[in-house]
């Protein structure tokens, strides 16, 4: 149902500008870095191959880039290397791609069939100590990177017994993998042969087609709109939403999966690729309701030239940015770390920004680095936003408060693969990470993180973690004041209040993953007033109906372990608002009292590592 209301108008000059702009109609053979089309460049850190570029070639750009990547978690590299339509890789010659930090692997096809991959794409455990003989090695810390729209077959020629018939993916938050095709051999989401089985906290699959599938060690995961041969292994929360083959969640919580046979609403994320005449163009999938299955065949949907785009690089000004957004233009942001000093605005319906390469976004003198309008059909897609050092008020809007707009069911405003941090790589601040006003939103896969690690001090000593509590500050991480919103894939970690708060009626979400802080100096630092601690997870008081299905709050309170936290989950005890499928655990220090409203046995120290489920609240008869 659309609901009209009234809309603030900014200025339409786009529509009478009548904008011409023109790109070269085919790009030369071989690999092109800082590739150009007609004025528009991609910049310095976009490498376009070609079919006939040498595999040796590719192979030894990418091995460089992962060789500067692969520890540099918080650098302000980023790369995205995009494969035009054609076959990579012998089998005899193949290309095996690992993908570090800040890199994006995707395809230039219309279709994921149109870049077939003949090799691996992987990712495995990053080892982080210099003992030999107690290396270290785990995936919790795989953070951003990007795999889409292209076909691997599967070969492990030249590589070692333990990994030649499996394509390894070892990730944790903020990885995205979508319209992507395994033939011939294993997905591995753990790496079991760094150091053997180890830790790992992703992720997140869509639109794909995956063969047989070993979850491993992943403690959440949601795979949705997707087709998958067979699923085995599970730890604490897997949900799967429209899935094909999907493993049925009778036997909850053991193993602990979650299975819904459609998505309750579902968009899938814009994407690069070059047609049949050799023009690029951004593909802008239609939103859809109670789906099930790739959307590989769906036609629904806007193609836009990259013409319509303003194709921006770090160090264009907002003042230009936004002008080319008032002038009716998109936004695709290449790769790189953009200094952001007052908000770039989109104000207008069916804006589309694109992110290649985990662009970043770095608020400056507290600014809200992304101020998104009350209007309907907005997608922003593939960005990252950081906090900067002096407080922002929110550093991701969408809509007003009490603010004029329309919002459309058929057309909701999209986030995909949004990312968010607060602290890591420098001291960060702000009291919201990300603020949804408006209705009809979907929030396709998010990481809202205060980080619990970086390179701005944080340390295991109580003084360093006292430190980082008066200075790393976030004090919410997701607000939804929006009516009919929907999560699918909403993590949300370490705030200092709520980490998530849904004040909005009628929201869904589709796995919910959350740590508590670990760094309270001391139970009075983390009192809700009278109560001990604040939930994982809000629903305000005064909402009629919600639903959740798959949610997960930990505690480690590493800093202090005698503080408590009441409830994992805290919601206002009506009908209409059902959680599905929830849990708590114990990580090793601290104590949550209760899974939801008092219910459901103490995540304590009797129990680490142990989830506490509650199948459905309130309980079913």
């Amino acid at each position: 149902m659309t609901r009209p209301r009234p809309i603030r108008r900014a200025a339409t000059v786009a529509l009478t500008l009548g904008l011409a702009l023109s790109i070269a109609p085919t790009l030369p053979a071989s690999a092109h870095t800082g590739w150009t089309a007609g004025a528009q460049s991609l910049g310095p850190n976009v490498t376009v191959f070609d079919p006939s570029t040498p595999v040796s070639q590719i192979q030894a750009t990418l091995d460089a880039t992962y060789a500067k990547q692969v520890d540099n978690e918080m650098g302000t590299a980023r790369y995205a290397y995009l494969f035009k339509p054609g076959t990579y890789g012998t089998a005899e010659q193949p290309l095996q791609i690992k993908v570090g930090y800040y890199t994006e692997i995707s395809g230039l096809g219309a279709n994921p069939g149109d870049v077939v991959i003949n090799g691996k794409v992987e990712a495995y455990n990053r080892c982080l100590g210099s003992d030999p003989a107690n290396p270290n090695c785990i995936a919790l810390v795989n953070f951003w990177r990007t795999l889409s729209n292209l076909t691997v077959n599967i070969n492990g020629a030249g590589q070692d017994g333990c990994r030649q018939t499996a394509n390894f993916w070892a990730v944790s938050q903020a990885v995205s993998l979508r319209r992507t095709q395994f033939n011939g051999g294993t997905l591995s989401l753990m790496d079991y042969c760094t150091a053997g089985p180890q830790y790992a906290s992703g992720g997140f699959i869509a639109d794909s087609k995956l063969p047989a599938t070993t979850n491993g060690s992943q403690q959440q995961w949601l795979t949705r709109n997707s087709e998958v041969q067979s699923w085995s292994n599970a730890v604490w929360n897997q949900v799967f939403a429209g899935v094909t083959g999907a493993p049925d969640d009778a036997a909850f919580p053991d193993p602990p999966y979650t299975t819904l046979a459609t998505t309750p609403v579902s968009r899938e994320k814009p994407f690069l690729f070059v047609d049949a005449k050799g023009r690029y163009q951004v593909r802008v999938p239609a939103a859809k309701r109670n789906s099930a299955g790739s959307s590989w065949d769906d036609r629904s949907g806007r193609t836009l030239p990259l013409s319509d785009f303003y194709v921006a690089k770090p160090g264009d000004s907002v003042a230009k940015i936004n002008l080319q957004l008032a002038l009716g233009r998109h936004l695709l942001l290449t790769p790189g770390v953009y200094d952001i000093a007052q908000s770039i605005r989109v104000f207008r319906p069916n804006t589309v920004v694109l992110g290649l390469g985990h662009a970043t976004l770095t608020a400056v003198n507290g600014s809200i680095p992304l101020d998104v309008a009350d209007v309907p059909g907005v997608i922003v897609a593939g960005v990252t936003i950081d906090a900067g050092t002096k407080e922002s008020p929110v550093l991701l809007r969408v809509g007003r408060q009490h603010g004029l707009g329309y919002s459309s069911a058929s057309n909701p405003t999209t986030l995909n693969d949004v990312y968010f941090r607060v602290g890591g790589p420098h001291i960060g601040k702000t009291n919201i990470a990300l603020e949804v006003n408006s209705d009809d939103v979907l929030i396709d896969h998010t990481w809202v993180w205060r980080g619990d690690h970086g390179v701005e001090g944080f340390t295991n000593g109580v003084n360093g973690d006292t430190d980082r509590w008066r200075t790393n500050t976030g004090r919410y991480g997701a607000v939804i004041n929006g009516d009919d919103v929907t999560a699918t894939g909403l993590f949300v970690e370490h705030f200092q209040k709520y980490n998530t708060v849904w004040n909005g009626e009628r929201g869904t979400t589709v796995l919910y993953q959350n740590e508590l802080p670990y760094d309270p100096p001391t139970q009075a630092d983390w009192m809700n007033g009278k109560v001990q601690g604040y939930a994982g997870y809000k629903v305000g008081n005064k909402v009629k109906k919600h639903q959740l299905y798959g949610g997960g709050v930990y505690v480690f309170n590493q800093n202090n372990p005698s503080i408590r936290t009441t409830n994992g989950f805290e919601v206002p005890q009506t009908p209409g608002v059902k959680l599905h499928h929830i849990m708590t655990v114990n990580l090793s220090a601290g104590v949550i009292d209760h899974v939801v409203n008092g219910v459901g046995e103490a995540a304590d120290m009797t129990k680490v590592g142990q989830p506490v489920f509650v199948v459905d609240y309130p309980a079913v008869p």
